[in-house]
């Protein structure tokens, strides 16, 4: 797809943008490199995931792992879900939305123990 602006069917330019800041995370969190990225992005890309309708909605299963926190970004103005809360910068709470564990140390709150509990 590169220089390509034609996207895969049912997908946004939100898509692009969840693999790229996920994916650099992906190799930079277990590295121990700060690859900082921009909130408002970050804040983008984690509602996309949130909000992702049938089938992209089963590719993460976001609602469904983290039904009873509420997650709450410390950087930026972001905050989905209702219950124990859980917060830190809005990149952490984009990769536990996607399935990553790798940022869960990132992360405080109440919610944080059922967090490290299901193996972050």
């Amino acid at each position: 797809m590169v220089g390509s602006r034609r996207l895969a069917p049912g997908s946004t330019p939100l898509e692009p943008l969840v693999d790229v800041l996920v994916h650099g995370q992906d190799v930079a969190v277990p590295l121990g490199l700060d690859h900082t990225v921009p909130a408002r992005a970050a804040a983008a890309a984690a509602t996309r995931v949130w909000t992702y309708r049938w089938p992209l909605s089963r590719a993460f299963r976001a609602r469904d792992h983290l039904a009873g926190l509420e997650l709450v970004a410390t950087d930026t103005a972001w905050s989905v879900g209702a219950g124990e809360r859980v917060e830190g910068p809005v990149r952490a709470l984009l990769l536990l939305l996607t399935g990553r564990t790798a940022a869960v140390d990132l992360l405080t709150g109440a919610g944080t123990g059922r967090l490290r509990l299901a193996g972050g």
